[in-house]
């Protein structure tokens, strides 16, 4: 990785940081939301796809900025293949779908900014820019369908104990199971689709470096 790819790995690990921190501030000095009181407003923070998937964009991309050669074994290639791609199903599904759902002002609206927008245009743009390339595979692809199921399995479980769904379209008070997998079906057909593009875009500028080099 570049001098360059470094610094925009840097760059996308700290507004990933700063939107987190300035979340869980927000979030523990409001009063809105199903939690009431503190911690549990400020855990649930963590319940989020979109806060998860900053994590992991923003702990992978710490990473190689710290260690710009890192090639790291199946985890690392995984982690960082999952950070690029939730990262992107957050954007697309939070602009396509739920933006504009709440009226957000001040610094709610910043940290809206950050993890919603900001971060997914750094993170695919810095993957596809300075990579680093040959990470990805399909058997790295099947490992990190992992994650998403293990996020949506303990939303569901979650949501019978406590009554809480991050998100709409998880709603089963609201729509019912059937409904619910039916939404999570066409993110999951979106993640796949990502999934698919992202390996055969990487293989092919892994060639292209290859040859130039």
């Amino acid at each position: 990785m570049t001098t360059v790819g470094r610094t925009w790995a840097a760059v996308t690990a700290a507004i990933v940081a700063c939107g987190i921190g300035i979340q869980l501030l927000v979030t523990a000095n409001g009063h809105e939301g199903f939690f009431p009181d503190n911690p549990e407003r400020v855990f649930n923070v963590f319940a989020y796809f979109t806060v998860q998937s900053n994590l992991l964009l923003g702990g992978t991309a710490l990473l190689l900025a710290l260690q710009p050669e890192r090639s790291g074994g199946e985890l690392f290639k995984t982690l960082r293949l999952n950070g690029v791609l939730c990262i992107a199903v957050t954007g697309i599904v939070y602009h396509a779908v739920l933006a504009g759902t709440d009226e957000l002002h001040g610094w709610a609206a910043v940290t809206n900014f950050l993890l919603h927008t900001a971060s997914p245009v750094t993170g695919v743009l810095g993957w596809i820019a300075f990579g680093p390339r040959g990470l990805t595979d399909w058997r790295i692809v099947g490992w990190s369908i992992v994650y998403p199921l293990l996020w949506l399995l303990f939303t569901l479980i979650r949501g019978e104990f406590v009554g809480f769904y991050p998100y709409p379209f998880v709603d089963v008070t609201e729509h019912g199971y059937g409904k619910v997998l039916l939404n999570c079906l066409l993110v999951a057909v979106l993640f796949l689709a990502l999934a698919a593009g992202a390996t055969i875009l990487d293989r092919r500028l892994h060639r292209r470096t290859t040859v130039e080099r």
